[in-house]
């Protein structure tokens, strides 16, 4: 049986830890949508062009998953999907309590939403979009923070 659920972010970049995440989603749910936020209000690296382009480079190997772009709440847009199953990342015990308070806060939007919480490897615990593009800032290495294709796309377009 397959179950769609929404693996929400802005994926600025895509690390080895979110692909880490779709793929542990994809073995329990059998489809994901990766919903790439808009996040205007973030002000993001890279645009959301180039974000959905790494998404494509990234996933291209792995059925079952889509990638959709939404402005809007996240509820919202798990009822347009026709699904009621959001993941989550929880890196550390830092991230369980903001993400306890989004689930929270999901669920008064949209009583039927459930947060799956999803772990990644051990050894890609410390990794974040936000250390990503520290490294990316001062000119580092980033191969081993996300996938090949990304780092090849990013070293293409951005210069590092």
């Amino acid at each position: 049986m397959t179950t769609k659920v929404i693996y929400p972010g802005t994926f600025d970049p895509i690390t080895i830890g979110h692909l880490d995440i779709i793929k542990r989603a994809l073995n329990i749910f059998g489809h994901v949508i990766v919903g790439i936020s808009m996040s205007k209000d973030k002000t993001p690296m890279f645009s959301l062009e180039e974000r959905i382009k790494m998404m494509k480079l990234a996933t291209q190997e792995l059925e079952g998953v889509e990638i959709k772009t939404f402005d809007t709440l996240l509820v919202d847009f798990a009822a347009k999907e026709n699904t009621n199953i959001i993941i989550r990342g929880l890196r550390a015990v830092s991230d369980f309590e903001y993400e306890l308070q989004l689930g929270f806060a999901n669920r008064s939007l949209s009583p039927n939403i459930d947060t799956v919480s999803l772990m990644p490897s051990l050894e890609q615990a410390f990794i974040s979009s936000s250390i990503v593009r520290s490294v990316i800032r001062h000119k580092g290495d980033i191969s081993h923070l996300v996938p090949e294709e990304v780092n090849n796309f990013i070293k293409e377009n951005k210069c590092i």
